[in-house]
């Protein structure tokens, strides 16, 4: 079917979604049975429709960006990180290196981004998120958002830095620009170094023990001295001295090198 590089072009002055950010051969595969199911012949006729119908244009949208994760997952623990964690290490430095690990399809870093601006400004955050998953990661690059997933997004953020298209969100480019992407296997691939935060949440669950033990060691080695580890609601940590991790509050733990 002709017309895939025009529609691309359509698409983003329609909507700010860049399509380049996924693979062509199924995104094509993708769009184009779409277009067939909707009984369209051409590329051409489809995003006609598109701009016209409010139906097919959620259905589109929807299609591309489903997602199962939500920003400020736990919103009681994000309350302690901007209350407590980051006034702590912004003590000892005014430029922090922040990495979001395992970030899935963006919401955390993003999340993060956004705390984040309330002590600086966004040209001075930087955030390291990962994944796995390259599906995922394409997803979080192009960063549109179910409504119910912005729930607990503070009002003042969700006016500021998010765009309703159809009955999604898309989150603004200032806030995009603040995070790095980067696929990576955290069980095999090296880690960064002399993290001021490190945020993995709700992954551990997944793993084994043996993988635990692994990936815990890792995360301590990748921390400067009193850098902080942020984890999930369900996955503290039976003996953080293991790790030399001391437990700062609930689901934060303090490198604590002696």
């Amino acid at each position: 079917m002709e017309g895939y590089e025009i529609f691309k072009k359509n698409i983003l002055k329609l909507t700010g979604l860049n399509l380049t950010s996924y693979k062509e051969r199924q995104m094509k595969r993708r769009i184009e049975s779409l277009i067939k199911r909707n009984k369209y012949t051409s590329y051409s006729d489809y995003f006609k429709a598109l701009q016209i119908n409010e139906e097919l244009f959620d259905e589109f949208i929807n299609y591309l960006t489903i997602n199962v994760s939500e920003f400020y997952r736990n919103f009681e623990q994000w309350e302690v990180l901007r209350k407590t964690v980051v006034p702590k290490l912004l003590k000892n430095s005014r430029n922090l290196k922040l990495w979001s690990a395992a970030c899935s399809t963006g919401e955390e870093p993003y999340s993060l981004v956004m705390l984040m601006s309330e002590f600086m400004p966004l040209n001075k955050i930087k955030i390291l998120a990962v994944d796995i998953d390259e599906g995922a990661i394409n997803k979080a690059k192009i960063g549109v958002y179910s409504k119910k997933s912005l729930d607990k997004v503070p009002d003042k953020f969700k006016k500021k830095y998010f765009t309703e298209i159809g009955k999604s969100f898309r989150i603004s480019e200032d806030i995009k620009k603040c995070v790095t992407f980067k696929k990576m296997n955290l069980l095999e691939d090296k880690y960064p170094d002399n993290c001021d935060l490190i945020l993995c949440r709700n992954v551990m669950i997944y793993f084994t023990e043996e993988a635990k033990d692994i990936m815990y060691d890792k995360f301590s080695g990748a921390l400067k001295n009193q850098g902080i580890l942020f984890v999930g609601s369900t996955e503290q940590i039976i003996v953080p001295k293991k790790y030399n991790f001391m437990s700062e509050q609930t689901f934060f733990y303090t490198k604590n090198n002696k």
